[in-house]
């Protein structure tokens, strides 16, 4: 194995550039130290991130300086930004956009702010996860280009660089105050022979952002909705299919064995995304979510996977790399829920249908897919199940509540037999989970052979599964808050022997989920401190784990969450409306 040529950072200090086809995690240096290539779920060319080789940096000589940096509004195009004790510099950075599956072209423009900057470039591409060296670099017409792994690389703004086989490609740069330099990286299957014009595609890129992201400035938190927004543009592919996450074995909890590849399209995740799109407006990624579902249910039907590749093929199972993998996690790829059973799958994409129907853009496949999904939940409704945590396969309350919600929503734009079909269903299931799932005491069990309490009960809750006013609605929702809230955060779930934060991470979907169904509840004021809360566990660049150390105030897990920032999108959305709580 190469020796390891960036230092590990904490999460929070990481930002992620994404076109929609993959992402680039830098650190706080502005190095480039995770990029998988052509797409998310293909090997990685740049490693660092999990302790291989691999990285492109761009940074001052001068090692006395600090870094910041800022999103500009609205997009991924990231701005690192760093003072030395007598110069001020910025390095804007992007994945260019429009995207395509096959080919990649990263952004860098260096502009001097004050005074005089001497910089170092490194570009040191390994393909495979470090496995596979670049072959035939060469210099033509002031373009470095090279092979390996499948990609041919070119790299554009660099002339006098020099090759090290060992360290791939370096260079110098001094520039003085307002002047600007770009470099222009493209990886791609086969030599593509395009125009490598920055001004070009600087200017592209802004315009699709300008385009795909929505004016937020209505919603509660405008700005963070609206980076929210397009965090999951980000991770949307033209597929159609949105990755869970742009990175793979980032731990949950240290030496832990809780870390996994989140680089494919979870349909639950994508489901909770389009609704929350859809609680803003009949936006564009209302139409790509609603498009892949569709497609994946009609092709597999009752047999339907928890998850995809963005091209809709089968999730690899998990295997493992010969890395050392981020501080306390592991070097995982693909993931083993690719063979669960997930039945609160079909009652989230049931919903997301009918979301899409009530903004009439309901196509003739998702119709197509309601019919097969309400079949295959008429089947299969029974059967244990992995639930919304992937665990053991057991009767979780919160599949069936969701499967009921799923079934009542589509009952309500489907007429005639069809709807009362779906009605009587949802009565059916309804009925059986009661009968299970309902304490004496009135509150849901968190299955029907645990009586624990379960944060993923506040989801049919939020979503109006029971009237506001249920008993077992109130009762469930106080249970949840009494025994699973600490500091203003909520977790997931009890874990015997363990107090919460020892435990996990507080889980941020929680958190926002309990802003939602608290508002449910009809008490604005609890909900916004629900949310205010939860919005704040993230890290400068405003990006959102799975988990958040409430006591450490760290991010754990891979990042950035989608359906995370898709529950901070629904809460801005429906909590801006003053006149009525989220339905």
């Amino acid at each position: 194995m190469s020796e390891v040529p960036c230092p590990p950072r904490v999460l929070r200090d990481y930002s992620v550039l994404a076109d929609g086809e993959r992402g680039a995690v830098v650190d706080p240096e502005g190095r480039v130290v995770w990029l998988c290539a052509p797409r998310w779920h293909s090997d990685a060319v740049f490693s660092a991130l999990i302790g291989g080789g691999g990285h492109f940096a761009w940074a001052p000589v001068d090692p006395w300086h600090v870094w910041g940096g800022t999103y500009e509004e609205g997009t991924l195009i990231r701005v690192h930004r760093w003072v030395s004790a007598d110069s001020v510099g910025e390095c804007r950075d992007a994945l260019a956009m429009p995207a395509s599956p096959d080919r990649l072209v990263l952004l860098r423009r260096l502009r001097v702010v004050q005074g005089s900057v001497r910089t170092r470039m490194e570009l040191d591409p390994r393909p495979g996860f470090d496995a596979l060296p670049m072959q035939e670099p060469r210099l033509e017409g002031g373009v470095w280009t090279a092979t390996g792994g499948g990609l041919s690389m070119r790299l554009v703004g660099a002339p006098r660089a020099t090759w090290d086989p060992r360290a791939g490609l370096r260079c110098d740069f001094r520039l003085d105050s307002g002047e600007q330099h770009d470099l222009v990286l493209e990886l791609s299957t086969a030599a593509t022979g395009q125009r490598l014009d920055p001004d070009e595609l600087w200017a592209r890129t802004e315009q699709e952002w300008r385009r795909a992201v929505p004016d937020c400035s209505a919603l509660a938190a405008p700005r963070d909705a609206r980076h929210a927004y397009a965090v999951l543009r980000g991770l949307t592919s033209s597929s159609g299919g949105m990755v869970a996450a742009a990175t793979t074995s980032l731990p949950e909890r240290a030496n832990s064995g809780r870390s996994y590849d989140y680089r494919y399209t979870w349909l639950r995740d994508q489901s909770y995304a389009g609704l929350a799109v859809a609680a803003h407006g009949p936006h564009e990624l209302l139409d790509t979510a609603v498009e892949f579902i569709a497609g994946r249910i009609l092709a597999d039907g009752d047999r339907v996977r928890p998850a995809y590749t963005v091209a809709g093929e089968p999730m690899p199972q998990q295997s493992a790399l010969s890395l050392p993998g981020y501080p306390g996690g592991s070097d995982r790829i693909g993931n083993e829920a690719a063979s669960q059973f997930q039945l609160d799958t079909f009652g989230e994409a049931l919903q997301l249908f009918a979301a899409a129907a009530h903004h009439d853009r309901l196509t003739t496949d998702a119709l197509n897919a309601v019919r097969v999904a309400v079949d295959a939940v008429e089947r299969r409704w029974r059967e244990p199940d992995a639930g919304l945590w992937e665990l053991e396969e057991r009767w979780w309350t919160h599949s069936r509540l969701s499967v009921v919600c799923g079934l009542r929503r589509v009952a309500d734009f489907l007429h005639g037999a069809q709807g009362r079909r779906c009605a009587e269903i949802a009565e059916s299931v309804l009925a059986e989970t009661r009968r299970r799932c309902l304490h004496p005491d009135g509150y849901w069990r968190r299955a029907a052979d645990d009586d624990g309490p379960e944060a993923a009960l506040l989801v049919p809750l939020a979503r109006g599964c029971m009237a506001a006013d249920d008993a077992s609605t109130v009762l469930t929702h106080a249970r949840v808050e009494d025994r699973l809230a600490q500091d203003g955060y909520l977790y997931r779930f009890e874990h015997a022997g363990k107090p919460l934060g020892e435990a996990e991470g507080a889980f941020l979907l929680c958190g926002f989920h309990m802003a939602l169904a608290t508002d449910r509840l009809g008490d604005r004021v609890d909900s916004f401190r629900w949310f205010e809360r939860t919005r704040a566990a993230c890290g400068p660049p405003g990006l959102f784990a799975e988990e958040y150390d409430v006591r450490q105030r760290q991010l754990r897990g891979n990042l950035p969450q989608a359906f995370v920032h898709a529950s901070l999108l629904e809460c801005a959305a429906r909590l801006s409306d003053a006149s009525a709580p989220s339905t």
